[in-house]
């Protein structure tokens, strides 16, 4: 079972246009809504590829029913806590030429015993899991430390952890040296203070990353794959060129596919890419749909992996 934690869930609204460009008309082609957030995807994506998971959220409102009944639609199990405040919504509008634009809302605070509840429901069900997934951003009103407390909780039973955040969050929660993260470039800059731009300076950041507590670190690169550094040595995953259709959600593919194959204990190297033709694959779909395990082998068997330094 791999558990996945989404504290500030959404609903994902994505809009497919003809063309986006700037100060002109685009026409709508077709709309989408579904339960969103990056815990959830990485459930799907789990899923789809066969796997057990179980998805651990908030929810709240009008927009938390629509969440909940778009998830019971998915196939796989979750649990929610409920919230008084209404969850959030996220929009995506993407063109035909892969052009995007996202722009998330950011969620409603929430009150202390509802943290309380969803720290407590993820203590009761990590004894089912493998691995444990702490995806995405915090409400406003949650310590920056909150991550840092579920990841303990998890150590504390033997379950691995991946960390997929940005900013404060992820900034203290690496102090808790959780098992894996998966940070993409700006996630990255962030929390090193400075640009990445250049190669060295990719491979430069995966290891000041990883010294600040993780075992592992993946760079998430987009199109031009991803650059992780665990136990058994520092990998390049180097995607074959797709015709992009949607990058957003790229990430909670290429996370989740890291996971459920770490899970089925198969070599960081070969994890690192598969994770990176998940991603790839996604990119390749419209809106926020996810690819099958069909569709990420077919790209895999196209993923250049190599060993550096």
């Amino acid at each position: 079972m791999i558990v996945t934690l989404t504290i500030n869930p959404a609903i994902d609204r994505t809009i497919t246009v003809d063309r986006l460009v700037f100060e002109d008309r685009g026409y709508i082609l077709d709309r989408t809504e579904a339960a969103g957030g990056r815990g959830v995807n990485a459930s799907r994506v789990i899923h789809c590829f066969g796997g057990k998971t179980l998805a651990l959220l908030t929810s709240g409102g009008e927009s938390g029913a629509k969440m909940e009944k778009s998830l019971a639609s998915m196939g796989f199990p979750y649990q929610a806590v409920r919230v008084r405040q209404e969850s959030r919504t996220n929009f995506t509008i993407s063109d035909r030429q892969g052009l995007t634009i996202k722009l998330n809302e950011i969620g409603a605070p929430l009150e202390p015993h509802e943290i309380s509840e969803i720290r407590d429901l993820t203590a009761k069900h990590l004894p089912k899991g493998g691995w444990l997934m702490i995806c995405g951003s915090l409400p406003p009103g949650v310590a920056t430390n909150f991550f840092c407390e579920v990841i303990e909780l998890a150590q504390k039973r033997g379950v691995k952890t991946l960390l997929d955040s940005d900013g404060d969050p992820l900034l203290h929660a690496l102090e808790c040296k959780p098992t894996l993260i998966t940070p993409n470039q700006h996630e990255a800059e962030r929390v090193l203070g400075r640009a990445l731009l250049t190669r060295p300076q990719f491979l430069e950041a995966v290891g000041r990353l990883q010294a600040m507590g993780p075992e592992a670190v993946v760079l998430s690169l987009g199109a031009r794959g991803a650059i992780g550094s665990g136990p058994e040595g520092t990998f390049e995953a180097l995607p074959p060129r797709v015709d992009a259709l949607c990058p957003i959600g790229a990430g909670d593919a290429l996370a989740a596919a890291l996971v459920w194959s770490l899970d089925r204990k198969k070599s960081f190297q070969e994890a690192l890419r598969l994770g990176v033709a998940a991603g790839t694959a996604k990119s390749a779909l419209p809106g926020m749909t996810f690819p099958t395990l069909e569709q990420t082998k077919a790209i895999y068997k196209r993923v250049e992996i190599r060993r550096v330094g």
